[in-house]
């Protein structure tokens, strides 16, 4: 057998499977370690300085394997670091990012069941007076660090939140919709040296609740 004959019969090489750290981080990824961060800094395991900096890499973080430190040294990190395989799934869930700036969202627009607001520095502005509500329950993960979250959702939706605020201010005027069918907006996440508020706007109202 030739030298060319033995070159054609070697089978193709493979390409080589991508590695589960280099998966394309989703919302709900930067959600989870945002959680088990804002828990540590309740907890005293990190300092404001700290929290505020693994925060804003959680947010600039495009893959699996750039979340993964960030929560490495944490005992809730061991058990929930993000470490999915599958593809990241998108059109469920809306980023709003805020560093030495300002960003907003309002209109009349269609929201699903996540928003993740980060503010650094900034400020941000989350509008559903006229939002067309996709799902029945919208989660809001709202993050200030020396910034400001301000949520206004329509005075017939029901209205709840946990979060915690550092040196901060956090606060959700929680109210209960006399309508069983209408949304739930809830609102939970941290203010460091910042705020965080949120309230239903007066004379502002969903006009069809089972849209």
């Amino acid at each position: 057998m030739d030298e060319k004959t033995s070159l054609r019969k070697q089978p193709a090489a493979r390409p080589s499977a991508a590695s589960p750290a280099d998966v394309r981080a989703s919302d709900a990824d930067r959600d989870r370690v945002a959680e088990i961060l804002r828990e540590a800094l309740a907890q005293g395991r990190l300092d404001t300085d700290e929290h505020a900096e693994r925060i804003e890499a959680v947010y600039r973080a495009r893959t699996v394997g750039e979340l993964r430190p960030l929560v490495r040294d944490l005992p809730a990190g061991r058990e929930a670091a993000p470490h999915s395989s599958r593809p990241a799934s998108g059109g469920d869930g809306d980023s709003v990012i805020a560093v030495f700036g300002g960003a907003s969202r309002k209109g009349r627009r269609r929201v699903g069941a996540r928003t993740s607001a980060f503010a650094l520095f900034g400020g941000i502005e989350i509008d559903l007076t006229e939002a067309l509500f996709e799902r029945r329950e919208l989660v809001v993960n709202a993050t200030a660090v020396f910034g400001g979250i301000e949520i206004k959702v329509p005075e017939n939706v029901t209205l709840r939140g946990s979060g915690s605020g550092i040196m901060g201010g956090y606060d959700v005027e929680a109210g209960e919709s006399e309508d069983p069918d209408a949304p739930v907006v809830v609102v939970r996440g941290v203010a460091v040296f910042g705020g965080v508020e949120a309230k239903a706007e007066r004379g502002k109202r969903l006009r069809d609740l089972r849209r």
